[in-house]
Parts: C-alpha cells; sequence; structure tokens
C-alpha cells in the first residue's frame, strides 16, 4: 500500500520521467509526517488547555531542573525560534501565571525565565500522557523500527547542522 507520496512521484515521473524525484519521498515525508505529528500532539495538549509551543517552553525549564530558570537566550536556542517569538511567548506564560520573568543577577542585560509553581505541576501532570500520545502516534512502527528512524533522523539532524549547545 503506498502513501501519498508514492503518488506525487508517480505523478512526477509521469510529467517529468528524467526527474529523480526520491529526494521529494524523503523531504516530502518527514514534512508530512511532521504536520500529522504536530496535529497530534496539539489535539493532546489541548486536552490539558495548552498549545504545543507552551508545553515545549515549560518542559525546557522542567528538564533544566531545579531552581527550573533558563536565560531566554537559551530558551531561543532549545525552542528553535527568534528571540522576538520567544519574549512574546514569554509574556504569555507569565500572564498566565506559568512562568516568571526575573533579571539575570549576573547580566544586568539579560533575563531569567522560570517555573511557577503552577507552570511546574502543569507541565509534571502533562509529561506522562504526553509520553503515551506519542507512543500512539508512533504505533504503526515496531521498537525496533522507531530506534531505527530515530537513528536516522539524528544522522539527519546532525548533517544539517542540528548539534547540541555546547
Amino acid at each position: 500500500m503506498g502513501d501519498t507520496l508514492d503518488w506525487v512521484i508517480g505523478q512526477w515521473q509521469a510529467e517529468r520521467p528524467g526527474l529523480d524525484a526520491t529526494p521529494m519521498g524523503v523531504v516530502g515525508r518527514i514534512q508530512r509526517a511532521s504536520r500529522l505529528l504536530e496535529r497530534g500532539l496539539g489535539d493532546y495538549f489541548a486536552t490539558r488547555g495548552l498549545q504545543v509551543w507552551e508545553f515545549d517552553i515549560l518542559a525546557t525549564l522542567l528538564r533544566a531542573g531545579p531552581p527550573y530558570r533558563l536565560s531566554a537566550g537559551a530558551l531561543s536556542r532549545a525552542s528553535m525560534v527568534t528571540s522576538g517569538a520567544v519574549t512574546h511567548r514569554i509574556d504569555r506564560l507569565v500572564a498566565r501565571g506559568l512562568a516568571t520573568r526575573d533579571p539575570d543577577p549576573d547580566s544586568r542585560r539579560s533575563i531569567l525565565v522560570g517555573l511557577t509553581d503552577e507552570g511546574r505541576a502543569l507541565v509534571s501532570g502533562t509529561l506522562t500522557g504526553h509520553v503515551e500520545n506519542e507512543t500512539r502516534l508512533l504505533a504503526a512502527l515496531t521498537p525496533a523500527e522507531r530506534d531505527q528512524l530515530a537513528g536516522l533522523l539524528r544522522k539527519l539532524l546532525v548533517g544539517l547542522g542540528d548539534l547540541p549547545p555546547a
């Protein structure tokens, strides 16, 4: 049984028989999978009163460990969005009472973003269900296939320059 990209590549082969469309199969599948996974994540987080980006920032603060605070720059690097977008997101989390914004005592030009007790409780209470949801979203793959796919995607991401912070 084929997928949508098999159909798309078939159309390209009919229209442009000399074109090697195999890269489209890889990139297109990654893009489509990303959109479908994003929708599946969003549906779960909505049941918890969260958006995907809110969980992402709150979870980043939680996994940083006590005192559950990071600079805005560290949050920006972790979330792969611009500093302006992170500032807007922090504003929204602070307004919801899920995060705090405090001056960094070590750098007057920087701020520290921290979890409130409410934010920590929300992200902690959401985490187990989130992992269960991700397991459900990946149910078409065996554990060995998930490991293989994770390894291939890791190799691709490293090749594209997506490296952990120094």
